[in-house]
């Protein structure tokens, strides 16, 4: 006698082989890892997008920080006086005024007293501006402040002794403006040294 199969016999009977399995393992791997690496590439364009934009955001802003510093450079040089101009001003004024006055006067004294007074004036504008004039007379020669323009022997003093100022000479702000022109001494023995 044949026994007839049931479909649930010939569902039980079938025998599934290890290569079946193995492919059908690979392709739902496959699957998987295609996926995954979609979503990984998504994800690093996406990254990639964000830090082109941040690229050029940073290249932008230096660029304009660039020009600001050129411009404020420009300003600085162009208007870095500005306070010292603003000073000088109310000197021009008074050389005006005294200017005017000498063609209605003939008062010599206080034309010259009033030069004084204006002189005085410049000078005190310049020192709060930071200019500040060089010392010389009878001090040591110093070649970082004075040039010598001449050299005078002389038997009272020793060598290297600033003897007279020709051009008085200035700092701005601790830095030498324009050197003492000076002449210096060259000492010479008297009779008595020589003895």
């Amino acid at each position: 006698m044949t026994k007839r199969l049931t479909k649930k016999d010939k569902e039980e009977k079938i025998e599934i082989s290890p290569e079946s399995v193995e492919m059908a393992a690979g392709a739902e791997s496959e699957e998987t890892t295609r996926h995954d690496l979609e979503k990984e590439l998504e994800k690093t364009t996406k990254e990639a997008a964000e830090n082109y934009d941040k690229y050029l955001r940073a290249a932008a802003e230096l660029e304009n920080y660039r020009k600001r510093a050129a411009r404020d450079k420009a300003d600085a040089i162009n208007f870095g006086n500005e306070t010292l101009m603003r000073d000088l001003l109310p000197i021009i004024d008074s050389l005006e005024r005294a200017l005017e006055h000498t063609s209605s006067s003939n008062d010599f004294d206080s034309f010259v007293e009033g030069l004084k007074l204006i002189y005085d004036k410049l000078l005190r504008t310049l020192e709060k501006n930071g200019v500040e004039r060089i010392d010389a007379a009878g001090k040591d020669f110093d070649p970082n402040f004075h040039e010598a323009v001449l050299q005078v022997e002389s038997v009272e003093l020793d060598d290297n002794k600033v003897v007279e100022t020709y051009e008085n000479g200035y700092l701005l702000n601790g830095r030498l403006l324009r050197p003492v022109k000076v002449s210096v001494s060259k000492h010479i023995a008297n009779e008595r040294e020589i003895q």
